[in-house]
């Protein structure tokens, strides 16, 4: 007698705990411009090689964070976000109750679209589940109100981070000042009397010194008297 296919196992969908799935995205877009993508990516790779050596530093964004259990709606996808103590694997979604801690950095990169959540719900979204820090960017200087804005959190609510004398706004949690530039932001290690830069940068700045130095060679060659 063959086997009876109606009781087979019947393949299903894969689920998380408790059959409560979290999707590992909103379906919305990275960002609403090319400005704000290359500003996030570059934002990202500058923190990522600024943490490298930091094993226990997690650096990330644009991926789902989940701040309360079993409510898989309860969720925000900062556009940057930085998190101490939790190791750097890759992650597939962010749940707070799972890594024990909110992000200690989120910075958002405002637009036309989002500037006004940025400045009202997910200021006291963020001060709720506790982000030590929050940053607001508007790469197209038209929409906040303080084209970079900082706010950290002081018992349980944000106080506006001030502008220090040299122009920045000092981050506690990364140990960095981030700054307006022409038409961009720096971030600068205040330690080391440094811009800081994406591994990208670096490579491009390390390729322009040398073909400096080629030339410069190549000048002293052709001209001998001037290198006695």
């Amino acid at each position: 007698m063959g086997p009876d296919l109606n009781t087979r196992t019947l393949p299903y969908a894969p689920t998380d705990s408790a059959d409560i799935i979290y999707p590992e995205s909103d379906g919305k877009p990275m960002a609403e411009t090319d400005l704000h993508i290359d500003e996030i990516i570059r934002m990202r790779h500058i923190l990522k090689a600024y943490f490298a050596e930091k094993p226990n530093v997690y650096v990330s964004g644009n991926i789902m964070m989940y701040y309360k259990e079993g409510f898989p709606k309860e969720s925000v996808s900062p556009d940057i976000l930085v998190t101490f103590g939790i190791g750097k694997k890759r992650r597939r979604t962010y749940k707070v109750w799972e890594e024990g801690k909110p992000p200690d950095f989120v910075m958002e990169f405002s637009s036309k679209g989002t500037y006004r959540d940025d400045l009202n719900k997910k200021v006291d979204l963020y001060a709720k589940i506790g982000v030590s820090e929050y940053f607001l960017y508007d790469a197209e200087r038209r929409y906040l109100p303080s084209y970079l804005m900082g706010f950290r959190l002081v018992d349980g609510e944000y106080i506006e981070i001030p502008q220090s004398s040299d122009g920045g706004f000092f981050a506690e949690t990364l140990n960095l000042t981030i700054h307006l530039q022409d038409e961009t932001f720096g971030v600068y290690n205040p330690d080391t009397e440094e811009w800081l830069q994406s591994a990208e940068e670096r490579a491009e700045t390390a390729e322009a010194e040398v073909v400096r130095l080629q030339e410069e060679i190549k000048r002293l060659q052709v001209t001998p008297e001037l290198s006695k």
